[in-house]
């Protein structure tokens, strides 16, 4: 079987930022209140008439052009999201129209947070197997269309944007460059991160969260780089979900990946859920933080109280 590789990412965020002194103005909150519990300062927010799917569009265009790809060679699309409100068409198919692709498999994976590290172990095993030799992977989602901006406790995490990934597969003989993905979940737990209602609304039961991230992912991450037959300590860079600074901070120390760069772009994007960890991924490389064949430890969590959590190497 032959492995696959990230060949390229790129990422894209709307124009509008809303700072945490606008949230003052809508709800009853400040600037210290929020960046000493979530650690967020800004976040950008998509407008009406930017929808989900051209988040997605701009962010793999720009991981195609950095690829060296056209939207044909790409086989198979896939578009980690929970914000797509409209059941049909999907999110992957309405992205391969608006790049103009003539017709690559497409599919949605809704696990929430965990969504991208979920798409990207789902894109590594079709490619193992034979089913796809090029794969758009897209981590996308408009988390203002489900926020409630009336409760400050969730308000004031969420941010819009997108991230993307061009995988391919691995030369015969060559070292696969996406490791074995460790992932599962909590089903008894699902209620404490929820996308329900009429609207949907997201809400959660942040201590809970808190505790289960705290106590459980920092055994389930060592496991995700025993996998790839690597330390804590081998690891150039570590992107978690960007969910909470709170929680990012003692997760990256209890893994023990003292030598990692750690992604704190939660500062400044909020939380973007399925689009968090590879937009966090794509700045590192954007700005150098990461070189080349670096191993890097994508580990998303969240919704269902899933997990999902791989070693890859920087493209």
């Amino acid at each position: 079987m032959i492995g696959s590789r990230i060949v390229a990412v790129g990422h894209y965020q709307p124009a509008r930022v809303l700072t945490n002194e606008d949230l003052a103005g809508m709800v009853d909150t400040s600037d210290e209140w929020i960046t000493s519990r979530v650690g967020i300062r800004t976040r950008h927010i998509a407008g009406p008439d930017e929808p989900v799917d051209e988040l997605a569009a701009h962010a793999a265009a720009k991981a195609l052009a950095a690829a060296g790809r056209t939207p044909a060679e790409i086989d198979l699309v896939l578009v980690a999201t929970s914000t797509a409100i409209d059941r049909s068409p999907n999110m992957a198919a309405r992205v391969a129209a608006r790049l103009g692709m003539p017709g690559p498999a497409v599919m949605d994976i809704n696990v929430v947070c965990a969504g991208f590290t979920h798409a990207l172990a789902t894109a590594d095993h079709t490619v193992r197997a034979g089913g796809a030799s090029r794969v758009l992977v897209i981590g996308a989602d408009k988390m203002s269309d489900v926020a409630d901006w009336t409760d400050r406790t969730t308000c004031v995490l969420v941010g819009d944007g997108a991230g993307a990934a061009v995988v391919e597969a691995c030369a015969p003989g060559a070292e696969a460059g996406i490791g074995p993905v460790l992932w599962g979940s909590v089903p008894e737990m699902g209620h404490a991160v929820r996308i329900e209602g009429t609207p949907p609304r997201f809400a959660q039961e942040g201590q809970s969260v808190y505790r289960w991230a705290a106590t459980r992912l920092p055994v389930v991450a060592r496991q995700a780089c025993e996998k790839a037959g690597l330390a804590p300590e081998d690891l150039a860079a570590v992107v978690l979900h960007q969910a909470n600074l709170r929680i990012i901070e003692p997760l990256a120390r209890r893994l023990g990946a003292v030598n990692a760069v750690v992604a704190r772009d939660v500062t400044e994007s909020g939380n973007t859920s399925a689009a968090s960890i590879p937009l966090a991924f794509s700045k590192l490389v954007e700005q150098g933080a990461v070189t080349a064949g670096d191993p890097v430890l994508l580990f998303g969590f969240g919704g269902n109280l899933s997990y999902a959590g791989q070693v890859v190497r920087c493209p």
